[in-house]
């Protein structure tokens, strides 16, 4: 292995600003360089082209996913005002026909015919004696399908990364043995089984999704299945992060929350819990801001919102976007706002795949060094975490337990003593040293 060093990585969403499938495989590119490997990367339009090394970008095959690459390309180019909305309507309208019979025929994610570009171009590198690995990264699986086609056809050394777990569960007792009614998720599961059978070495992000994927697949760390291990991701110290920044109490609490919100990842487990506080503790109504950052507020959230008349206690700002003025990228203004937060809130979620499923921005909020309230679901792994940096933990469906934590949050923000982060960052550095000497 150690004069295999020129490596072809496919990343659908390879240097897209802010994602977190992105960032995964991003961060580590300085790692790589270091260690003397020379990466060819083939993603999707939708990033920004790297000119540190090749970087080949391809548009997928597939009417959805040529709708999905086309928008953020167009947002890439000319931002996303009326041309955005002119071009990507006219092309939605233009593909829906064939969008619809690619969905009623084969019912995948969108992003699978990313893989057939993806397989052609790689062989033909492989072929002409190019490459000496194949690293698939995802995110979006059509990176793990193309590099089993390339396997398959000419035997290269596949390594993969899983950055989320193909297998969804439903339940504690669901092992994800039982084949899916939707074709997608039947698809993905077959994936997971040849990238165990047909890879050299496989890795996950927590030990719950390493774990599960043994129980799935016996032939896991044995000579007839991939070497399996768990990997940490970390992240790296985003631009913008000021190390000597001293905290600054004002006349507010503010409680932040960075990323995507949904049904089942809500705020409105903590405008329950404010609701609570402020019966208890009157003065809290004027004085406690919850600020949602990066997504749109999700329909429990609206809902909770409505209910308890908190229009002025939730501000929503939406999506940070990369700032033409002072030309920071949405990944330097996000953190900008982690640092300058009273705490920052962690909502794992309340579905089974909490159990294998850590969110990347945890380690994002850990370079940010301000207390972390996190709401936990079934996950031990990021519990001992949370735990040892001194993070105020709560666990998800505890509604007692959590008003109990913000009551905490709200008596040690009126003393000026929140608590203070423990422990050091996660970095990129240790994921990259560890994948590098078990492959070797």
């Amino acid at each position: 292995m150690q004069s295999k060093k020129r490596w072809l990585i496919l990343s659908h969403g390879f240097n897209m600003d802010g994602r977190a499938a992105s960032q995964t495989i991003t961060d580590k590119i300085p790692y790589l360089l270091a260690a003397d490997i020379q990466p060819i990367v083939f993603s999707a339009i939708t990033g920004i082209k790297d000119q540190r090394f090749p970087h080949r970008q391809f548009l997928a095959w597939g009417p959805a996913a040529f709708r999905f690459d086309f928008r953020h390309w167009v947002a890439n180019q000319y931002g996303r005002g009326f041309l955005y909305k002119l071009l990507t309507r006219t092309v939605s309208i233009l593909l829906a026909p064939f969008i619809g019979l690619e969905k009623l025929c084969l019912g995948y994610s969108s992003q699978w015919s990313w893989a057939m570009p993806a397989f052609i171009h790689g062989l033909r590198l492989i072929r002409a004696g190019q490459i000496d690995v194949v690293y698939s990264t995802g995110g979006a699986w059509s990176a793990h399908l193309a590099g089993l086609w390339l396997k398959k056809v000419t035997g290269i050394q596949w390594i993969v990364e899983v950055h989320d777990p193909l297998v969804i569960r439903k339940n504690p007792s669901d092992e994800g043995l039982s084949k899916p009614k939707n074709r997608d998720a039947r698809f993905r599961q077959y994936l997971e089984r040849q990238i165990i059978r047909f890879a050299d070495f496989a890795w996950w992000f927590t030990d719950g999704a390493l774990h599960y994927a043994k129980v799935r697949n016996t032939n896991l760390n044995t000579p007839a299945g991939a070497h399996g291990f768990m990997v940490l991701p970390g992240a790296e110290p985003p631009g913008s992060l000021s190390k000597d920044q001293v905290h600054q109490y004002s006349e507010h609490l503010n409680l932040c929350h960075f990323g995507s919100l949904a049904k089942d990842r809500s705020l409105a487990t903590i405008l329950n819990a404010m609701d609570a506080l402020i019966k208890k503790y009157p003065d809290a109504r004027n004085r406690v801001r919850v600020h949602a950052y990066g997504a749109p507020l999700d329909v429990l959230t609206m809902g909770a919102i409505e209910h308890y008349s908190f229009e002025d206690i939730l501000i929503a700002h939406g999506r940070l976007e990369k700032d033409p003025v002072s030309g920071k990228s949405g990944r330097e203004r996000v953190v900008e706002k982690m640092q300058s937060a009273d705490v920052l809130i962690l909502l794992h979620g309340n579905d089974e795949w909490c159990a294998e499923y850590i969110p990347s921005k945890f380690y994002e909020y850990l370079w940010a060094n301000r207390p972390i309230w996190g709401i936990t679901h079934r996950n031990p792994q990021l519990d001992q975490m949370l735990s040892e940096r001194g993070a105020y933990l709560s666990h998800e469906g505890d509604v007692v337990g959590i008003a109990m934590a913000l009551e905490r949050i709200w008596l040690d923000w009126e003393q000026k003593q929140l608590a203070s982060p423990l422990g050091q960052p996660i970095g990129v550095e240790q994921a990259v040293t560890t994948i590098l000497n078990t492959i070797q």
